[in-house]
């Protein structure tokens, strides 16, 4: 068997590897170290297909082994920065933080937080739903897991380093951060239509969406860094929700 057919699993395992990089990062709150292996994974989990397809050999089991790799990189570290954002919540400041975890106050443990997991499951959902859904080959159906991801890993990080006041009372509001979870999860598996960035050709015409939302984002990066994060996977859906009207529009 050629080495070759394996180059697209070893890219995927390499996202699997940051993805649990990640979970112990996640699981410990250095929420930069596993952003970063997050980020590093989704590199990975883009260049997978990309390599599978230059070399000629896709497969089913790259396409299980990916979704694999996703389900952690893309849905238990968001889970679980969820779950420490809500433990460590201000509605928590009554509990006992002495105890070595923000969950665990003595002889109780917090539910609460763990509706963070709510993002693990929904995650599983999507993931298991993509793999027998032939509609999603050009396009999207419902938020890419790796979107959520970076929605919720970029939160922790706009706490630590954003003087954005609104957005970090926002951050710092656990009913915020409920509905947050809950969305995040329902928009994974609803059956909403988002625009893929892959160019079939580059006309303005055909594409403006999709360059109105490539420039937009580039300027929110520069000005706004991690701010920039949730604000551009908020008009990914908004724009994806315009591109939708205006599609059935010409259609009519």
């Amino acid at each position: 068997m050629s080495f070759k057919k394996h180059i697209p699993n070893i890219i995927t395992l390499a996202n699997l590897f940051c993805g649990a990089v990640a979970t112990i990062f996640a699981v410990n709150e250095a929420f930069e170290l596993a952003a970063f292996f997050v980020i590093l994974g989704i590199f990975f989990d883009f260049f997978d297909g990309f390599a599978a397809r230059l070399l000629h050999v896709s497969g089913e089991l790259g396409k299980q082994l990916d979704s694999l790799a996703d389900m952690v990189t893309s849905g238990v570290v968001p889970g679980i920065i969820m779950v420490n954002l809500l433990a460590n919540n201000s509605v928590f400041s009554s509990y006992n933080y002495e105890s070595d975890s923000v969950i665990w106050s003595g002889d109780r443990i917090e539910l609460l937080p763990y509706v963070g997991l709510l993002l693990t499951l929904g995650a599983c959902y999507r993931l298991a739903k993509f793999n027998i859904d032939t509609r999603q080959t050009d396009s999207f159906i419902g938020l890419p897991t790796p979107a959520m991801s970076l929605f919720v890993i970029s939160l922790p990080l706009i706490l630590e380093y954003s003087d954005i006041e609104w957005m970090y009372n926002l951050i710092s509001n656990h009913y915020f951060l409920l509905i947050i979870t809950i969305l995040l999860t329902f928009l994974m598996n609803a059956e909403l239509p988002l625009f893929s960035l892959k160019f079939k050709e580059y006309s303005l015409k055909n594409n403006i969406i999709k360059y109105l939302f490539l420039i937009v984002s580039i300027l929110c990066i520069i000005t706004l860094q991690y701010a920039s994060i949730p604000l551009i996977i908020t008009l990914y859906v908004f724009l994806s929700i315009i591109a939708n009207y205006r599609n059935r529009q010409l259609k009519v």
